[in-house]
């Protein structure tokens, strides 16, 4: 038995630490005790530390299963740096010559190295097993231990055989480590390790200096500039889903004068390590990453992590916001949210098999409720990995320091809880919603739900109303999803004893984000710093022109376009060019009256104008531009143009759509042609030369009945727009 002193004499001479942070001290003990030890810390805890120090002191060599080279190399360095010897700790990967591996190998055999770094795949080669059966291994500790869960958000197929293998090399005790685990997933982990009987050690997922909040995603990249200028020398971390998305975005940032550098795995490991030691070492303030950056990045001083796009699961949101404010200190995490980019998701996983589907589908729900939910942020990630936040405000997130106003809901959870027993607790959230909406789905109608007496009873409120109510019902515990089963919905005892008493249960109305649309193809609703004195003399100026040349308001500039006017006071015609949708086109066209009349009103007013918020946009992209005009020129089908640049039908029209509304003439004739007959182009070709007020997509759909399909109105907007205004 090793006493208390020893263990804080290491921790000081190993480490420099006088005290162990929460739950640190009693899961160390466990481990020198030689008991399984299931460890769930929240990033920022100290996890690491767990496994490190008895390894230290105990006799043989520690185990260290880890899914990422990066990580591995952070920790080796950092364990070095503790030692006066580098033999102390090494790792075993596939980034290591022949010559590093006899090194490494002579090192463990001679029992210096106290902790040994294995890859899960180097683990299942034959010669590593039969190598470390010649190894006195004190115990393994697996990290990111979620990885073996297919509940988990990053499921590792190799992890599952990680048990099978460890008693092939020879049973010693075990500590499995993760930062983020549902109830599902921990027992998952617990199952798949055969450590069902191990010891666990909770801490709270709770971390009270992190502020949460989810914005409409609108004007992203102006808005995230905007946010890093107003934070000066701050280190932070954007998310990106796709490695373009990474790169284009590196790339903007840089042009407007910003610190920062890409991280994806695209890239060759020396650029990814060399960018991810300028971050650390502060040699620039943000690296642009998508999720493969950060696990394990021990930088204590990130101080916002924003989320372009919305993440895949809330355990990923978790520990990827969790690398902020790891010091205790400032730490703002901001999610940007469309549901366009959920039904991106979706289409992402068709093709998987059909249980991954379902699993991931479930997990996409998860994230949608926490985005659209008007509830506490901290009370619903709490609620998801099984902790109850007792505090009615956390005074930290946005939904709590802006609430929403409630309403009384106790009829509304009734009608939830008995619809639901109706149906003997046996369907998901959505079916729920479709029978008190009436909506006959075939589900709906192959059970005979619609015969229920229940089928359309809250048909006055909509799906995502009850999917709200669903959502707070479960929160409060009067109902329980039961994850193994795809999501069921069954009442708890306290759902049954509400609907025995109902007594008062205060709702609050989600978020509604139907509206907003990428910035790609709209500049969004408009914002509180739009000068309305000086929005409303360009309407009127855009009126008087449009008189004159005959053509509809919108022809010479849309409303987003004014209302940008109406934020940034552009002068000349060249700060005009950079005004959401205006471009060379159209600034030259009919830019000097807007000029002109801005000039005179910011003189007269006395008006500071925030110029250095005007957004340089970065000449790349038009690369993408130019080849769609040439392209045109050459009169090739839209669909080979689609092809060759890898875009989907929808964000090639939105790319023609951005051309001709920036002012460029393109003649589409030759492909409308061949897909729309004559008549229908007149149709709507009539519609927005003589009726339309704006050239709104969605009114022009709901004027023109359902007989059109979307992309012809697009296809024939164009054509409009690109002969009446350019």
């Amino acid at each position: 038995m090793i006493s208390e002193t020893t263990i804080h004499d290491y921790l000081k001479r190993y480490f420099g630490f006088d005290t162990f942070k929460g739950n640190q001290e009693a899961i160390i003990k466990n481990v020198l005790e030689g008991r399984d030890t299931f460890v769930l810390m929240p990033t920022g805890g100290g996890k690491s530390l767990c496994y490190q120090l008895p390894a230290v002191i105990k006799e043989g060599t520690a185990v260290v299963i880890s899914p990422l080279i990066a990580l591995m190399k952070n920790q080796v360095d950092a364990m070095r740096n503790f030692s006066t010897t580098d033999d102390v700790a090494h790792f075993l990967n596939s980034s290591l010559t022949k010559a590093d591996i006899i090194r490494v190998k002579k090192d463990v055999l001679s029992g210096t190295t106290k902790l040994l770094y294995v890859a899960p795949e180097s683990l299942t080669k034959e010669e590593n097993i039969e190598f470390l059966k010649n190894v006195k291994v004190s115990f393994y500790a697996i990290d990111e231990a979620h990885c073996i869960s297919e509940w988990g958000h990053d499921f590792r197929p190799e992890y599952r055989r990680i048990r099978p293998i460890i008693d092939n090399i020879g049973r010693s005790p075990l500590i499995a480590l993760t930062a983020t685990a549902t109830p599902k997933v921990q027992h998952d982990i617990q199952k798949n390790l055969g450590i069902l009987e191990a010891d666990i050690f909770k801490s709270s997922f709770n971390r009270p200096n992190l502020y949460y909040e989810v914005k409409s995603k609108q004007d992203v990249t102006k808005e995230i500039i905007k946010y890093i200028k107003n934070n000066p020398g701050k280190s932070g971390i954007i998310y990106c889903l796709s490695r373009k998305k990474v790169e284009e975005m590196a790339e903007v940032l840089k042009v407007n004068g910003l610190k920062v550098l890409p991280y994806h795995a695209g890239m060759d490991s020396a650029t990814r390590t060399a960018n991810q030691d300028k971050f650390l070492m502060e040699e620039v303030d943000i690296i642009v990453a998508t999720i493969a950056f950060g696990m394990g990045i021990d930088k204590p001083d990130v101080r916002f992590v924003i989320h372009y796009d919305i993440p895949k699961s809330l355990e990923g949101y978790y520990q990827e916001t969790g690398r902020a404010g790891r010091d205790g200190g400032e730490g703002n995490c901001i999610a940007y949210y469309s549901y366009n980019d959920i039904q991106k998701l979706e289409k992402f996983m068709q093709g998987k098999p059909i249980a991954e589907q379902e699993i991931g589908k479930q997990l996409l729900l998860e994230t949608v409720s926490y985005a659209e939910s008007s509830v506490c942020r901290r009370k619903l990630l709490l609620h998801y990995f099984g902790e109850e936040y007792e505090k009615e405000n956390c005074e930290a997130c946005d939904n709590c320091l802006h609430p929403k106003s409630q309403f009384e809901g106790n009829e509304a959870v009734v009608s939830v809880l008995e619809a639901i027993i109706a149906v003997k607790e046996k369907f998901k959230a959505d079916h729920i919603a479709h029978i008190l909406t009436g909506k006959v789905t075939s589900a709906v109608k192959s059970y005979k739900h619609n015969k229920l007496e229940f089928f359309g009873a809250g048909e006055e409120k909509d799906e995502k109303f009850w999917n709200m109510v669903i959502r707070q019902a479960l929160i409060a515990k009067l109902l329980t999803k039961d994850i193994e089963n795809y999501g069921l919905l069954k009442l708890t005892p306290k759902g049954y004893e509400f609907l025995e008493k109902p007594e008062s249960f205060m709702l609050a109305e989600d978020h509604d984000y139907a509206d907003t649309a990428e910035e790609e193809n709209a500049f969004g609703a408009r914002t509180s710093a739009v000068d309305e004195e000086l929005f409303s003399i360009l309407k009127d100026l855009r009126k008087k022109i449009s008189k004159l040349k005959d053509v509809p308001p919108f022809v010479i500039f849309q409303d987003p376009s004014l209302e940008d006017m109406a934020i940034q006071y552009p002068v000349t015609i060249e700060e005009l060019q950079n005004i959401s949708g205006v471009g060379t086109g159209k600034a030259q066209r009919y830019g000097a009256e807007f000029v002109e009349v801005i000039k005179k009103y910011v003189e007269e007013k006395e008006i500071i104008r925030p110029l250095d918020m005007i957004v340089k946009s970065v000449v790349n992209k038009s690369g993408i531009k130019v080849y769609i005009i040439q392209s045109i020129d050459m009169k090739r089908p839209l669909e080979d143009i689609a092809e060759a640049k890898g875009l989907e039908m929808g964000e090639l029209i939105s790319e023609i759509e951005a051309i001709v509304n920036s002012g460029t003439r393109l003649n589409l004739d030759y492909y409308i042609d061949s897909v729309i007959d004559e008549e229908r182009q007149h149709d709507i070709y009539s519609y927005f030369r003589e009726e339309a007020e704006t050239d709104s997509l969605e009114e022009a759909y709901r004027e023109l009945g359902n007989e059109f399909e979307e992309e012809e109105i697009r296809l024939v907007r164009i054509k409009f727009l690109s002969e009446m205004g350019n």
